[in-house]
């Protein structure tokens, strides 16, 4: 079948939001992308354009990873010869890594299977958007890891400075009272364990012989190296 003399291109539609923010109102952000993609290939109709009605979503998953359920499912119709066009609100909505973006161009290929993004007006389908979408893949990573260097600087200078990162909090501590203050603070009735650890550590120099020790003298405790080392 096809649309003025042309063949039939089926158009499959695939959103993604990172965090699962607002994903429980009415609107939100995967049935935004999803009308502007499915407004698109309604103006591609003249070019055989056809909107597939399934939906591929992904709310509250990093485009660092593969490992997406909606993904997997649109691949996998890819893969069954079921589309032939993925369309995509922004880039990296589909991946935001260059060497994720080389593997999913090369089973898409592999399979006659192109994609566009409707707000950066390019396609797969020729040399240059390829080549386009290579430099934007590009200064994405390059933005996403600058900002993971970033996070880790700043947590490493926070600890420096003996600030409470918010995780576990470790055996025989407490968060400050003062909740302005992000640090943690002994707990006075397990200063003495914990100073008997400290000792344990300086007497046998080994994080294994410790918890034996340990083990021995707390046994209530779920005790491990890495507790013990934090």
């Amino acid at each position: 079948m096809s649309v003025l003399g042309k063949p039939v291109v089926r158009a499959a539609v695939y959103t993604r939001k990172s965090s699962d923010e607002g994903l429980d109102q009415e609107f939100n952000s995967l049935d935004a992308q999803y009308e502007a993609c499915s407004a698109y290939i309604a103006s591609q109709r003249h070019e055989g354009w056809k909107l597939i009605k399934k939906r591929y979503d992904d709310g509250g998953i990093s485009g660092g990873t593969l490992e997406r359920n909606g993904l997997k499912a649109l691949l996998a119709d890819v893969e069954s010869g079921l589309i032939d066009m993925i369309v995509v609100y922004k880039i990296d909505r589909l991946t935001r890594s260059l060497s994720d973006f080389a593997k999913l161009i090369d089973c898409l290929e592999a399979k006659g299977c192109s994609f566009v993004s409707v707000t950066q007006s390019f396609n797969t389908s020729s040399s240059m958007g390829r080549l386009m979408l290579n430099v934007l893949l590009s200064f994405a990573q390059f933005e996403r890891e600058v900002t993971a260097e970033r996070i880790r600087d700043k947590i490493a200078a926070s600890k420096k400075k003996g600030m409470w990162m918010g995780r576990m909090v470790p055996w025989g501590y407490k968060v400050h009272s003062d909740p302005k203050i992000q640090s943690l603070e002994i707990c006075e009735e397990r200063s003495s364990d914990i100073r008997r650890v400290y000792d344990l550590y300086e007497e046998l120099g080994c994080l294994s012989k410790v918890k034996r020790s340990v083990d021995k003298l707390w046994p209530e405790r779920n005790w491990s190296r890495g507790r013990i080392h934090n």
